[in-house]
């Protein structure tokens, strides 16, 4: 159909945006220092204070900015950015300040972890793998050139041990990162790699989803990670000397998406992200407590604007005499005569997904 459609899509009014205030943001992927946690939200990364309050924005690019991870002592921020046309890994003050680009590779980089001493990033790249279906671990200088090839043959992410002599690692990518307690064979395992060798050590599992290993920098014995093998995913710790895995915290609810121990010399608490909010885990009380954030900014996708829906055509539908047609697009209801006359949306509810329309 050569006729293009405009619909006035309201994303979020005003009223709506306030309302949002008071209720899960979705703040994604969240990283924490002594003073302040940094995460991912609207694209954007943003800083608040550990005890909540009003958030600053670090950066604008015009592409994602995600996954933050701060730098051992806590004066850095490395993350994840599409500045350039490209997915590459950034650095950035932790105050704020003009992104520098780390990674030059045409492929995605992403970022992965720090090394224990703070002067190299851990990246995740297939630059090196032959059919580029597989990934590895790579470390770069963040004032370096070459990133350095981590002796593993596939993996994903990865957390250093203090003494930076092992790794705990994902061998395998995610697959079905929004299903629920899959249990097929690409399921994620977690491996603690000793590096001199390349010898592994498996953290037990049956067939569980194991992802997001963080080894606290000041405590090497033990490992916390994110696992559904109990339900929802939720927080669990290895003791690497007794070889037991153990829930370190309950949770009966949604799944607890992203999680990241606190650096600075402060690694004491794990912030982790839960249904669009941050929470606090305390490594030494086992409590948790939310942090509420406000948000107040001028953010393209909840203003009021215009958008083509003529290549975003899903189902399709005709009147019975044939005079007009319905069209679901954007999760909107249209309709469109077949020759003259005006494009019509029948349902225009914000916030809701309308589908499958029939005369």
């Amino acid at each position: 159909m050569k006729k293009v459609l405009l619909i006035l899509a309201l994303i979020f009014s005003a009223t709506s945006f306030v309302w949002a205030q008071d209720h899960p943001l979705l703040m994604r992927t969240p990283t924490l220092n002594k003073t302040h946690i940094v995460f991912s939200y609207a694209g954007d990364l943003w800083s608040v204070a550990r005890e909540g309050g009003e958030a600053s924005r670090l950066t604008t690019g015009v592409g994602r900015e995600f996954n933050p991870l701060f730098s051992p002592d806590g004066q850095w921020i490395a993350f994840t950015g599409e500045y350039d046309g490209n997915v590459d890994v950034y650095v950035m003050p932790a105050s704020g300040g003009v992104p520098r680009r780390l990674t030059y590779h045409p492929g995605g980089d992403q970022l992965a972890g720090w090394t224990p001493d703070g002067r190299q990033v851990l990246i995740v790249s297939a630059r090196s793998a032959e059919t580029g279906r597989t990934a590895q671990l790579f470390t770069m200088a963040i004032d370096g050139v070459h990133p350095t090839a981590v002796p593993l043959p596939m993996a994903y992410e990865g957390s250093y041990s203090p003494d930076a002599s092992r790794l705990a690692y994902v061998p395998l990518p995610r697959s079905f990162q929004a299903w629920k307690r899959y249990r097929g064979g690409t399921a994620t395992p977690i491996f603690i790699a000793t590096l001199s060798d390349s010898s592994v050590e498996k953290i037990p599992r049956t067939d569980s989803n194991d992802f997001n290993p963080m080894w606290p920098a000041g405590d090497g014995r033990k490992i916390y990670f994110l696992s559904d093998r109990n339900g929802p995913i939720t927080l669990f710790v290895y003791d690497i000397a007794s070889k037991k895995v153990t829930q370190a915290l309950s949770n009966p609810g949604l799944d607890i998406k992203s999680a990241s121990v606190s650096s600075g010399g402060a690694s004491d608490t794990i912030v982790y992200e839960q249904f669009g909010s941050l929470n606090l885990y305390d490594l030494k009380t086992s409590q948790t407590k939310r942090v509420n954030v406000t948000i107040n900014a001028d953010i393209p996708s909840v203003r009021a604007k215009y958008e083509k829906v003529g290549d975003r055509i899903l189902n399709v539908a005709l009147s019975p005499t044939g005079a007009r047609a319905l069209f679901e697009a954007r999760g909107e209801i249209l309709t469109v005569p077949a020759e003259k006359g005006d494009v019509r949306n029948l349902t225009n509810t914000t916030g809701v997904a309308d589908r499958d329309p029939a005369w």
